[in-house]
Protein backbone atom coordinates (compact mmCIF):
# COMPACT_ATOMS: atom_id res chain seq x y z
CA UNK A 1 0.00 0.00 0.00
CA UNK A 2 1.61 3.04 -1.07
CA UNK A 3 0.79 6.12 1.40
CA UNK A 4 1.47 9.73 0.43
CA UNK A 5 2.02 12.89 2.49
CA UNK A 6 1.65 16.34 1.12
CA UNK A 7 3.46 18.92 2.88
CA UNK A 8 4.11 23.14 1.90
CA UNK A 9 0.41 24.14 2.36
CA UNK A 10 0.22 28.13 3.93
CA UNK A 11 -1.38 31.34 3.79
CA UNK A 12 0.12 33.75 1.55
CA UNK A 13 -0.96 36.71 0.08
CA UNK A 14 -1.47 37.32 -3.80
CA UNK A 15 1.39 36.76 -6.22
CA UNK A 16 3.59 34.73 -3.89
CA UNK A 17 5.14 31.65 -4.43
CA UNK A 18 4.99 28.34 -2.64
CA UNK A 19 6.53 24.92 -3.08
CA UNK A 20 4.29 21.57 -2.18
CA UNK A 21 6.23 18.44 -1.82
CA UNK A 22 4.28 14.80 -1.33
CA UNK A 23 6.50 11.95 0.25
CA UNK A 24 5.79 8.22 -0.79
CA UNK A 25 6.20 5.66 1.51
CA UNK A 26 7.29 3.37 -1.54
CA UNK A 27 9.77 3.93 -4.79
CA UNK A 28 7.58 5.30 -7.48
CA UNK A 29 9.52 5.49 -10.28
CA UNK A 30 9.33 7.25 -13.64
CA UNK A 31 7.11 5.27 -15.27
CA UNK A 32 4.12 5.77 -12.69
CA UNK A 33 1.82 8.21 -13.01
CA UNK A 34 1.36 10.92 -10.38
CA UNK A 35 -0.75 13.87 -10.28
CA UNK A 36 -1.58 17.12 -7.88
CA UNK A 37 -5.35 17.27 -7.70
CA UNK A 38 -7.24 20.31 -5.52
CA UNK A 39 -10.17 19.08 -3.63
CA UNK A 40 -13.28 21.24 -3.04
CA UNK A 41 -15.15 21.05 0.60
CA UNK A 42 -17.71 18.80 -0.91
CA UNK A 43 -14.89 16.09 -1.76
CA UNK A 44 -15.16 16.54 -5.06
CA UNK A 45 -11.62 16.57 -6.64
CA UNK A 46 -10.34 18.66 -9.57
CA UNK A 47 -6.95 17.32 -11.74
CA UNK A 48 -4.10 20.39 -12.11
CA UNK A 49 -1.21 18.75 -13.36
CA UNK A 50 0.06 15.45 -13.87
CA UNK A 51 3.59 13.81 -14.73
CA UNK A 52 4.54 9.96 -16.18
CA UNK A 53 7.22 8.79 -18.26
CA UNK A 54 7.09 10.73 -20.98
CA UNK A 55 5.82 14.27 -20.02
CA UNK A 56 3.96 16.82 -17.84
CA UNK A 57 0.50 17.91 -18.60
CA UNK A 58 -1.55 20.77 -17.08
CA UNK A 59 -5.07 19.99 -16.61
CA UNK A 60 -6.42 23.20 -15.48
CA UNK A 61 -5.87 26.55 -18.15
CA UNK A 62 -6.09 28.66 -15.45
CA UNK A 63 -2.67 27.41 -14.24
CA UNK A 64 -0.47 27.13 -17.04
CA UNK A 65 2.45 28.77 -16.81
CA UNK A 66 2.35 28.98 -13.19
CA UNK A 67 2.10 25.66 -11.86
CA UNK A 68 4.70 23.52 -12.65
CA UNK A 69 5.00 19.44 -11.67
CA UNK A 70 8.69 17.63 -11.31
CA UNK A 71 9.45 14.63 -8.66
CA UNK A 72 12.65 13.22 -7.34
CA UNK A 73 12.68 9.39 -7.90
CA UNK A 74 15.46 8.90 -5.54
CA UNK A 75 13.59 10.64 -2.30
CA UNK A 76 9.94 9.30 -3.77
CA UNK A 77 9.65 12.74 -3.71
CA UNK A 78 6.58 14.92 -5.55
CA UNK A 79 6.98 18.71 -6.15
CA UNK A 80 4.05 20.96 -6.82
CA UNK A 81 6.28 24.79 -7.63
CA UNK A 82 3.11 27.32 -7.51
CA UNK A 83 3.79 31.15 -8.68
CA UNK A 84 2.29 34.37 -8.83
CA UNK A 85 -0.59 32.60 -6.45
CA UNK A 86 -4.01 33.88 -6.26
CA UNK A 87 -6.89 33.95 -4.29
CA UNK A 88 -8.95 31.71 -6.50
CA UNK A 89 -5.55 29.17 -5.88
CA UNK A 90 -7.15 28.56 -2.26
CA UNK A 91 -7.68 24.81 -1.69
CA UNK A 92 -6.99 21.64 -0.16
CA UNK A 93 -4.06 20.29 -2.30
CA UNK A 94 -3.78 16.43 -2.76
CA UNK A 95 -1.52 14.43 -4.56
CA UNK A 96 -2.40 10.89 -6.15
CA UNK A 97 -0.14 7.97 -7.67
CA UNK A 98 -1.45 5.61 -9.90
CA UNK A 99 -0.02 2.35 -11.78
CA UNK A 100 2.58 3.09 -15.14
CA UNK A 101 0.53 4.08 -18.54
CA UNK A 102 1.72 5.53 -21.58
CA UNK A 103 -0.09 8.17 -21.21
CA UNK A 104 -1.43 10.28 -17.57
CA UNK A 105 -5.00 11.34 -16.97
CA UNK A 106 -5.91 14.15 -15.59
CA UNK A 107 -9.41 11.56 -13.96
CA UNK A 108 -9.03 11.04 -10.32
CA UNK A 109 -10.63 7.31 -11.06
CA UNK A 110 -7.61 6.54 -12.96
CA UNK A 111 -5.52 7.24 -9.60
CA UNK A 112 -5.24 4.58 -7.08
CA UNK A 113 -3.15 6.44 -4.16
CA UNK A 114 -4.28 9.47 -2.16
CA UNK A 115 -2.80 11.76 0.32
CA UNK A 116 -4.78 13.80 2.72
CA UNK A 117 -4.19 16.90 1.47
CA UNK A 118 -2.17 20.61 2.19
CA UNK A 119 -4.35 23.55 2.67
CA UNK A 120 -3.34 26.51 0.56
CA UNK A 121 -4.46 29.99 1.28
CA UNK A 122 -4.34 32.78 -0.66
CA UNK A 123 -5.56 36.66 0.57
CA UNK A 124 -5.85 39.83 -1.33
Amino acid sequence: QVQLVESGGDSVQTGSSLRLSCTASVSTDKNYCMAWFRQYPRGEREAIITVGSRDTTTCKESMKGRFTISRNTAKNILYLQMNNLKPEDTNLYVCAAGPPRPYCFCVDTTYDHWGQGTQVTVSS
